[in-house]
């Protein structure tokens, strides 16, 4: 289970081993086979972008609010955008629910827990979730991979940070490495540093690969074998705006679309409008090509947007 845990930094440190650490950083519990990785934008608010990946890894969110400020209401629309249904509140400085709820009404956050600030029980909570996800272990013969985080190991060679987005991916698996055209086997795959012949959807995994460097990759790299995966630098999509954005859209703004792992520069170079500005039609030029499985969400961002920089959402096609 992947949890994006939005609270003041180093939060999450109360709750599990803290691991890698960057604009984003992670935290594992594990109990037995039971396993919970805690995500923290730790660069944010002062980026959009660590917020945006921490994120679009998680299926829960933990809020933690002190205050009821922008920061709150942007991390309640990312979380929207991304339709993160799961999750809770742990509220402090004597705020009270009835403070929350009309920000989240009509969101994807409405069936949100309020829980108390009590770190044991919120570990136990969430252990206790972990155990009841249903494994669907090596249910498909393909799968997807974004990478978060790469580098050499000696001894080793090149390794990945990821989750499995789609599918289920094996060891000795070819994969190919999206953009581009490079391709790369797995010699090996840990889950919360144990060794693992498969990894399936949501896992969380490291993977030793062979027949690539790690200067060779990004983070948004995909690795796939799934042969549906697209790579397009030019869309032609379909856009729901927040209900907040407050202009239609205009032929060259500069945006940005966040999918996976990626977070990529791209310009309007069309807009149609119809009966409805908040529902345009787009046609989008990024600067390289986005890698997506079709008919997938993506969350259009401005980041000179000024207090809001959250725009909307679009349908790749």
């Amino acid at each position: 289970m992947n949890v994006v845990v939005l609270a003041p930094n180093d939060y999450a440190k109360a709750l599990g081993k803290k691991g890698t650490a960057s604009d984003i950083t992670l935290y594992d519990m594990k109990n037995g086979q039971d396993t919970v990785s805690l995500i923290e934008p730790t660069k944010y608010p002062e980026r959009l972008a660590p917020l945006f990946y921490a994120c679009s890894m998680a299926e829960s969110a933990l809020l933690v609010v002190n205050e009821i400020n922008a920061q709150l209401g942007e991390s309640i629309l990312m979380m929207h955008c991304l339709g993160i249904r799961k999750g809770w509140f742990v509220l402090s400085n004597y705020l009270t629910p009835d403070r929350i709820l009309p920000l989240i009404k009509d969101t994807s956050l409405e069936g949100f827990e309020f829980i108390d600030a009590d770190p044991i029980k919120i570990r136990e909570m969430l252990l206790d979730l972990a155990a009841k996800v249903d494994s669907v272990e090596g249910a498909s013969p393909s799968g997807s991979v974004p990478v978060d985080h790469h580098f050499n190991v000696k001894g080793v060679g090149t390794v990945v940070l990821g989750y499995v987005a789609k599918g289920t991916v094996r060891r000795h698996d070819v994969l190919n490495v999206l953009p581009g055209k490079k391709q790369a086997q797995v010699r090996s795959i840990q889950k919360h540093d144990d060794d693992y012949e498969v990894s399936d959807l949501g896992d969380r995994v490291g993977l030793a690969l062979k027949n690539i460097e790690s200067d060779e990759l990004d983070r948004g790299s995909v690795l796939t074998n799934d042969k549906e995966i697209r790579c397009m630098k030019e869309l032609i999509v379909s856009a729901t705006l927040i209900k907040y954005w407050p202009t239609p859209l205009k032929e060259g703004m500069v945006l940005h679309v966040g999918h996976w792992m990626q977070f990529q520069p791209t310009r309007v170079e069309s807009v149609e409008n119809g009966s409805d500005w908040k529902s345009p039609n787009l046609k989008l030029v990024l600067e390289k090509e986005l890698v997506f499985p079709p008919g997938s969400k993506a969350v259009l961002t401005q980041l000179e947007g000024g207090k809001l920089r959250i725009v909307g959402t679009i349908v790749l096609p």
